[in-house]
Order: structure tokens, then sequence, then C-alpha cells
């Protein structure tokens, strides 16, 4: 099996490379001075970086490797990484080896971002706190996920995004869990507060990310969720559990009212309508952007006390 020698953060100016890389896109053969080239955009776990082929006078014979390469396969590269613009980039040539592997010669953890976090005590952590519910209908709702094996597998290692926040395996037991302690904290200072239903507006909230995200080499987002999103996926996937335990339709209502808010501004089409809705709102804000914001910290490749994001305008790093 082919493991990452070394991740593209770690790279620098003049490394040689023999290594394995996703594959994210292609841009087209094109000529050069010498021959023709092509580029890829290659990635693993930690980040992405352009690939440049230079290859020789021969248009066919490029093509036909052009061709052999497929938008998430995994190959394996050899170069030396070079600079251009300020950007390091991988440069390579006909002397040099580009082949696609096959599903058995690489692991898929060496591209798709892990927790850091022991998923077995996230989950354990999470059932506990599902423990406290006392209302006997929410009780039979959780159970209906969590007393089931293979929701359990899912959950475990399912992400909660692409890039935003969270964006690993176990990112959505991670962004769960985090929503559940926050909303647990939230009811000592608020104790007047339903706390069966916050927990399980923390727990539920984001279920529909189960099946709105797929993973090979990469996370990418699967076609029902590119359709319908993880709210309307959610939603649909609560109803069908309320309805199998068989629970008051208020409950179910407020249930998914929960999880039909809780994207506010980001997506929802109703805003929150009692005080336990607005609290799984403002705690899957709080995590989401705190986890965004440090995430972007511990990333940033630079000597500069800040850097520039959309979301936060500039971010001090130090």
């Amino acid at each position: 099996m082919n493991r990452k020698n070394q991740f593209i953060q770690e790279m620098k100016k003049d490394d040689v490379i023999n290594d394995v890389f996703v594959v994210k896109f292609k841009k087209p053969v094109e000529q050069y001075k010498n021959g023709y080239k092509f580029e890829l955009r290659l990635g693993d776990r930690t980040k992405e970086i352009m690939l440049k082929y230079w290859g020789p006078n021969d248009e066919q014979v490029v093509q036909t490797l052009y061709d052999s390469i497929k938008k998430d396969e995994v190959v394996f590269v050899q170069g030396r990484v070079s600079e251009w613009n300020n950007n390091l980039e991988i440069a390579t040539n006909e002397h040099n080896e580009i082949k696609v592997l096959s599903s058995d010669e690489y692991s898929s953890e060496d591209f798709v971002r892990v927790t850091e976090q022991d998923v077995d005590l996230m989950y354990s952590e999470l059932k506990q706190i599902i423990g406290l519910v006392k209302n006997s209908e929410i009780k039979s709702v959780l159970d209906y996920f969590f007393n089931d094996s293979e929701f359990e597998k899912k959950f475990k290692f399912s992400p909660a995004a692409m890039y935003v926040h969270h964006g690993w395996l176990g990112g959505l037991l991670e962004h769960s869990l985090s929503v559940v302690k926050l909303i647990v904290g939230l009811h000592k200072v608020h104790p007047n507060l339903d706390l069966d239903l916050l927990i399980a507006g923390a727990v539920l909230h984001d279920i529909g990310k189960l099946e709105e995200f797929e993973v090979k080499t990469s996370i990418r987002v699967s076609k029902k969720g590119m359709l319908l999103g993880h709210v309307s996926i959610g939603v649909d996937i609560v109803e069908k559990a309320c309805t199998s335990v068989g629970i008051a339709d208020e409950l179910k209502m407020k249930l998914i009212h929960m999880i039909i808010t809780h994207m506010g501004e980001y997506g929802s089409s109703k805003t929150p309508s009692f005080p336990e809705a607005v609290a799984v709102y403002y705690c899957d804000q709080m995590d989401s952007r705190i986890t965004q914001i440090e995430t972007l910290i511990k990333d940033a490749n630079t000597e500069d006390e800040t850097i520039y994001h959309k979301d936060f305008g500039n971010v001090f790093l130090k």
C-alpha cells in the first residue's frame, strides 16, 4: 500500500516528490514552447496544490496520459516543488512517473481529514447526555436512532461539512456533541426551558447530513444533498422516526421546527418560534463559527499576524 510520505501542508520549495494525491480537477492539454502540458489540482487531507506536467512535443502521448487520469482518482506522482506567483506547485515531466492507483493501493485516511477526538468516547458521552431525557416520547425518538448499530456506525464517522466547519470524518458527531454540551450548560442559566426538548433538538438538528455527504477520496455533496439539502433530508428522517414510534403531533412538529429553523439566515425558511428552538439555533451557530475560525488559524501557513477570510474579515493569528 502507498501511504503518504509528506503532506502538502509540510511541503517546501525544491522538495523532491514521490507521493500519492487525490485529483481534485484537471485543466486540459495545451501547447507550450517545448511541447504540450496539462495541469492537475491535487489534494490530501491537509491542503491542495497544483501540478504542472511539462510534456514532450507529442500531443497524442500527452493527451493519452491526461485522459488516463480521472477526477477523484488517486495518483502516484514524481516531481519537484517549485514556486510560481508566490504559490507552491509541483512540476513534473515525461522522465517522472504519474500513475493511477487502484483502491487497494492507498488509504483514504490520507486524503480525508479525520477528527482528532476519540469517536468512541464522544459517542459514549453523547449517549450519557441522551440518557438524561425523561420524556418518554422524546426518549423513544432518540432511541429509534441511537439504539441502531448501523446508525451508530454512520453517525460516528460522517462529516458535518465539506469545508466550512467540522469538514472531516467524525465531524458530525464532534459538532453534535459540542452543541448538546452547550445546550446543557445553557439550561443551567435558563432552567425554565425544557431540557428534554433542548437535548433532542441539539442531537437531531443536523441529522440530515448523514445523507447530504458521501465520502470516498474526498468529502463531496451527494446528489440527494445537492437537490434537497440536509434540512429537508433531516425533516424527512425525523418525521419517519416520529411516525414509527407514534408520538403526539405537537411534539413531532416541535422537533421538526427545530430542524427547519436551526440554519437561520443561512438557509432556514422559518425563524425559531419558541425558546428551545432559539437556543438550538444559537448553540449551533456558536460551535460552528468558533470551530470554523479555529480551523482557519490552525491551518494558516504564514508568518503574518493576520489572514483575511470572507466570513470573518481579518483573522488575528497570534
